[in-house]
């Protein structure tokens, strides 16, 4: 068995890899021994992959993840000696052992097979670096089991992260910052999980955000595109680079809503879905987020350096203590019934209340 985290199915080649490609999907390549016999393609890959179910297999399967040669292949392909098969997995990360949590959550939709939670800026999404309780995976753990009675810890070598619980839990198809507040997809079974990640792998998934960023930006809308790796000399940032071998490809359309003259609140619109893609290319443009303080927006950019003014940005900074981002807009094929379902999530206080600010701030220079 080879892995190689650079293996691709063709059908996935002309999407760009994203985030959700980077940190929630392995790649596979494995090769068929010169000696096995024909047998079907699925219970082949469930002897060759430790941990893995032949459920989750054929739910790959079924999503077209799996590829023999250059061919998408269905479960009754009967593997032959020689047979190159490549495929992708939704990541399952371990090593966290998973605590419920009675935590309140903002559930904007749920049915039998996902939940959409609007998460509160702050909130850590998954357990580990620190964080370790008081998560969201914490609280989706309590939510998910509460009916049935079983709220004891879930150990490291039981539980598959994102999913929050190995019989009946949350799987996580996508991720937010800490401090971004907004709208979150978790699925609720492996047949779910493996449709939902598919729209995110291709990119159809609509997601939209409202950030408020410091400038005046000149164009009412515009495409920010590039390559996009992490910063060698502060691992926890991100910046765009030139050579695709370092980065990689992130696209983001914004349109602005609103001007105040030193900041700008826009609609940001992601084609793909790199970590910090928007603090990364707002920022690439001159205008950083608002109080970002990982991308240089938690100083005075644009204004006066005069006392009352200082004191004005001080005070918008305890309003809204985080980057201006709020994940807004989400957009998604529905994994059982196929229908498209699209959520909205008005603005949080914090921003709400800084904008409110900054308009009167406007209003009373005029």
């Amino acid at each position: 068995m080879l892995l190689d985290e650079n293996i691709t199915p063709d059908w996935l080649d002309s999407a760009p890899e994203d985030e959700q490609d980077q940190e929630m999907f392995e790649h596979f390549r494995l090769s068929v021994d010169a000696g096995q016999e024909p047998v079907r393609i699925d219970k082949w890959m469930s002897a060759h992959l430790e941990d893995t179910s032949r459920h989750r297999i054929q739910c790959a399967i079924k999503e077209g993840f799996v590829q023999v040669g250059e061919k998408t292949v269905k479960a009754n392909y009967i593997v032959r000696p020689g047979d190159l098969v490549r495929f992708v997995m939704p990541y399952r990360r371990r090593g966290v052992d998973l605590k419920p949590q009675d935590i309140p959550l903002d559930i904007v939709y749920e049915d039998d097979d996902l939940l959409v939670v609007n998460k509160p800026a702050g909130m850590v999404v998954h357990p580990g670096h620190g964080h370790f309780d008081g998560t969201l995976v914490n609280a989706l753990l309590y939510h998910l089991n509460r009916d049935s009675g079983r709220q004891e810890s879930i150990p490291a070598a039981a539980a598959d992260a994102p999913s929050v619980d190995p019989e009946k839990g949350g799987i996580l198809v996508h991720r937010i910052d800490k401090d971004t507040s907004g709208l979150l997809l978790v699925a609720k079974n492996e047949d779910a999980q493996m449709h939902l990640a598919k729209q995110f792998y291709v990119h159809s998934v609509d997601r939209r955000y409202r950030a408020i960023v410091w400038g005046n930006i000149k164009e009412d809308e515009g495409t920010v595109e590039g390559y996009i790796g992490r910063d060698p000399n502060d691992r926890l940032r991100f910046r765009p680079v030139d050579d695709p071998e370092k980065g990689k490809w992130a696209v983001t359309h914004y349109k602005v809503l609103e001007r105040f003259g030193f900041i700008t609140f826009v609609e940001c619109k992601l084609e793909t879905g790199r970590t910090h893609q928007i603090r990364v290319h707002m920022a690439s443009i001159g205008h950083p987020l608002f109080n970002d303080e990982r991308y240089g927006g938690a100083e005075i950019r644009q204004g006066t350096i005069y006392a009352k003014y200082k004191q004005f940005i001080h005070n918008c900074f305890e309003i809204c203590p985080r980057q201006a981002l709020h994940a807004k807009t989400l957009g998604f094929e529905h994994p059982t019934s196929k229908k498209w379902l699209q959520f909205d999530s008005v603005l949080p206080q914090d921003m709400e209340q800084l904008l409110d600010k900054w308009r009167n701030y406007v209003q009373n220079m005029q």
